[in-house]
């Protein structure tokens, strides 16, 4: 008995199907299904709304070594030019940030205090350089490859709890910085029939981000109340 990921042809949205498969008796008994989120998605103009969307959206990562996922718990949303904490402020272009003016749908990885790899969602419009921090993350799929990355001996919410350490059990790395988010890849997200209740959802004032001044203060974070994924549950 395995559980195997199958394409289905000619439906609407493009989705991953889970199943229970018997390879004796060549039998398949259909589980459940995800919607792979389409690029469209993305550019919605309403950064914020798009970030509180996100929680609960599936993030899938399929490398040589396997695929991994996990349920979003937590995301900080940056609105480009005009917001201070934004490496975009000020319509900043770098070598860096000229992922951040691709159309949504793409990738922004950077390297933060030289160890960790940081993996944001382009939003809005091309260039418009608005741009979601995936935080939090609840492990779903290949978890012993994440905690063969993370190195870790034994699963524990820290796994995949903070940017840094999602990013890392689920391979990423700034090399991967302006690839689309689709299936053609190697990292894409998906929607299930899950939700957390709206009284779970709270925001509240992104982390380490003191040099935006009075942006710094901005109720742009937005996470799932009492998760032990969520990188500081009472803040």
């Amino acid at each position: 008995m395995q559980f195997r990921q199958i394409d289905v042809p000619g439906t609407k949205e493009i989705i991953r199907v889970f199943a229970s498969c018997n390879e004796t008796d060549k039998w398949c008994n259909f589980v459940f299904y995800m919607i792979i989120l389409p690029i469209k998605y993305f550019q919605q103009e309403n950064t914020l709304l798009l970030a509180k969307d996100l929680i609960g959206k599936i993030l899938v990562t399929h490398f040589g070594q396997g695929l991994t996922s996990g349920r979003i718990v937590e995301t900080e949303a940056y609105l480009g030019e005009n917001d201070r904490a934004s490496h975009a402020f000020g319509n900043r272009r770098t070598a860096r940030t000229e992922a951040m003016y691709l159309e949504g749908g793409h990738s922004y990885i950077y390297l933060c205090y030289g160890i960790h790899h940081l993996f944001n969602i382009v939003t809005h419009r091309k260039d418009v350089p608005h741009a979601i921090l995936i935080r939090g993350l609840e492990p779903m799929e290949g978890i012993d490859l994440m905690m063969q990355r993370r190195k870790k001996a034994k699963f524990e919410p820290s796994l995949s709890r903070g940017p840094g350490s999602l990013a890392q059990a689920m391979g990423l790395h700034t090399s991967q910085s302006g690839k689309p988010l689709d299936p053609s890849g190697s990292v894409y997200l998906t929607s299930d029939d899950h939700t957390f209740q709206p009284d779970r959802i709270d925001c509240g004032p992104r982390i380490g981000v003191a040099y935006a001044a009075q942006d710094a203060l901005l109720p742009y974070r937005f996470f799932v109340k009492g998760h032990p994924n969520v990188s500081r549950p009472n803040f």
